[in-house]
């Protein structure tokens, strides 16, 4: 845990809006990796969306180290609170990203880089699969030719074999246990074990499989690389940037019967917009594109939600702040992402739901209209809240 100081304490009652200088204890160390095979632009994607800088270039296995980047997560209502509260400081939140080396057939067997390349995307908590989808031979791709859905089907196989390797391992064990000592947990975990193994022999990924909460929380110790949640990114020309191409439509058709999303973006595009200056010239060059904002925008905030990320903020005349938790965390969960005292010591929350602050501009306003909730110990935080803890330590 980091020092924390603090100015402005009011009988042990901590105002989102009062001045703080803070160094977080680390509870959001989530991470999304980049994965797909070598040459389809994961890097320039990684190097438009990130503060890490990756390798390049037109070349199979450019990334051989996996580049971890941090990156702001753009929010809109984190804007519109700045412009209200005028305050000294706006901290947005962030999410980091991981380019991953690009992974071949046989992977799972080791080949190319892929005994590297599994170890790291064990490590991630959500996949960003990036696919080829776009023409130009002056560009090398590993296998000749473009086809996504092949492309796709590669990483996926070598994700299944390794998860079935982990699954028949694990099987064989819990079996056992379940028979000899009549332990029911172990029945419980063999019974979803044998479901992962079913799917993954028929070649599906786990995430396919239906899964109870109590079993989902049981599957969290198995670290399967393809329970993970997954979003395919595909990697467009420019002229494709804002409705789509053949290429995607097959992407769509494959992956209907996944709980999986689909982000359509231009890697290219993305590099141009990176590199102009003002914020009117970027404006300017979506709109040509026919576009509404940069895909780097819409992937980043695709990564955070893939993640079960969600936003509560505090807002004053020193600081704006976006603060990270899980989806479904509890009112004194969240008081500890800022800081552990906070939830420790936690006594009650008051809660200014985002629209309402916007509509009355001023907390003054807000109370008023009888629009401040207090909340105690067994709330559920939303996504947007702006949150004052009340606390004693």
């Amino acid at each position: 845990m980091g020092k924390i100081s603090i100015k402005g304490f009011k009988n042990h009652k901590f105002f989102g809006y009062i001045c703080i200088i803070f160094r977080i204890n680390d509870i959001m160390s989530l991470k999304c990796g980049i994965v797909g095979l070598p040459n389809v632009g994961k890097s320039t994607l990684f190097n438009c969306i990130s503060s890490g800088k990756a390798q390049s270039a037109n070349f199979p296995f450019c990334t051989i180290e996996p580049n971890l980047g941090s990156t702001n997560v753009p929010d809109r209502r984190l804007d519109a609170l700045a412009e209200l509260c005028k305050p000294k400081r706006v901290i947005p939140a962030t999410v980091d990203i991981v380019d991953i080396a690009g992974l071949v057939k046989g992977a799972s067997k080791g080949e190319g880089l892929g005994n590297q390349f599994l170890a790291n995307i064990r490590e991630t908590d959500a996949i960003l699969h990036v696919l080829r989808c776009f023409d130009n031979e002056n560009i090398v791709h590993v296998d000749g030719c473009v086809d996504p859905v092949r492309d796709k089907e590669i990483v996926d196989t070598e994700l299944q074999i390794k998860d079935l390797e982990t699954v028949e391992s694990r099987l064989a064990k819990v079996e056992k246990q379940a028979k000899t000592g009549g332990d029911k947990e172990a029945r419980k975990l063999a019974d979803l074990l044998e479901r992962y193994k079913k799917a993954l022999e028929e070649g599906k990924s786990c995430r396919s499989v239906e899964v109870s909460p109590e079993e989902a929380e049981l599957a969290k110790d198995l670290f399967l690389l393809t329970n993970k949640p997954v979003m395919y990114v595909c990697n467009v020309d420019d002229n494709s940037a804002a409705t789509g191409n053949k290429y995607v439509d097959a992407v769509r058709e494959a992956v209907k019967g996944e709980n999986a999303e689909i982000l359509v973006i231009s890697a290219k595009t993305e590099a141009d917009i990176a590199e102009m200056d003002s914020y009117e010239d970027r404006q300017m060059f979506l709109e040509e594109m026919g576009l509404k904002e940069s895909g780097s925008v819409r992937l980043i905030q695709g990564a955070y939600k893939l993640l079960g990320l969600e936003t509560f903020f505090t807002a004053g005349a020193d600081e704006c702040r976006a603060w990270t938790i899980n989806k479904g965390d509890k009112a004194p969960k969240a008081a500890g992402v800022i800081h552990s005292d906070f939830e420790k010591g936690f006594i009650r929350a008051e809660v200014i739901k985002y629209d309402d602050f916007i509509n009355y501009k001023t907390e003054a306003a807000v109370r008023a209209a009888g629009k401040l909730y207090v909340e105690g110990k067994d709330y559920t935080v939303q996504d947007g809240d702006i949150m004052h803890f009340l606390f004693n330590v």
